[in-house]
């Protein structure tokens, strides 16, 4: 039985005893890596186990981040309302300019007093930027259309030198 190349169109005997060896090699490699698979589940199920754990906290952060840069663009354009949520001594030491203070405990209680910001760019900001996740979800559920979270919070702001007020 003759076989034809598909790509020359010509006619290869070999054609057949190629494609076996390389599906050979093909199922030899799989079926050595199931092999090690099982031989090793314990350490291929903590290795797993540890990759979810790095990955979880990525996976579960929902919302739109801004970097620290963006959020200046967004101050200097006048298109955003600050929400600072963390508590009154954290705020007091320094916030961003024009930033309202709701710590995050009382947020779903007094959320209606940004009602007439609904059509403005909420820019939340806490601490480290772990927190603020939370807060723009209820923001959300509020009816605000656009929320953002400050990437690394306060602290990555801060740590770009840019200006805090007391």
């Amino acid at each position: 039985m003759e076989n034809t190349c598909l790509f020359a169109g010509k006619t290869t005997p070999g054609l057949r005893i190629g494609i076996y060896f390389i599906m050979r090699a093909f199922s030899s490699t799989i079926g050595s890596t199931v092999k090690f698979i099982l031989d090793h589940i314990f350490l291929v199920g903590i290795a797993v186990l540890s990759g979810g754990a790095l990955l979880w906290p990525v996976l579960t952060q929902r919302g739109k981040k801004a970097s620290a840069l963006e959020v200046t663009q967004l101050i200097n354009r006048g298109k955003a309302t600050i929400v600072d949520i963390r508590d009154a001594d954290a705020y007091a030491a320094g916030h961003l300019r024009d930033a309202r203070n709701i710590p995050l405990k009382d947020l779903k209680g007094r959320v209606g007093e940004l009602d007439k910001l609904k059509n403005r760019t909420a820019v939340v900001v806490c601490q480290t930027g772990a927190r603020a996740f939370g807060a723009a979800k209820i923001l959300e559920g509020a009816g605000f259309t656009d929320v953002v979270v400050l990437d690394g919070g306060i602290n990555a702001w801060q740590t770009q030198g840019l200006p805090t007020t007391k």
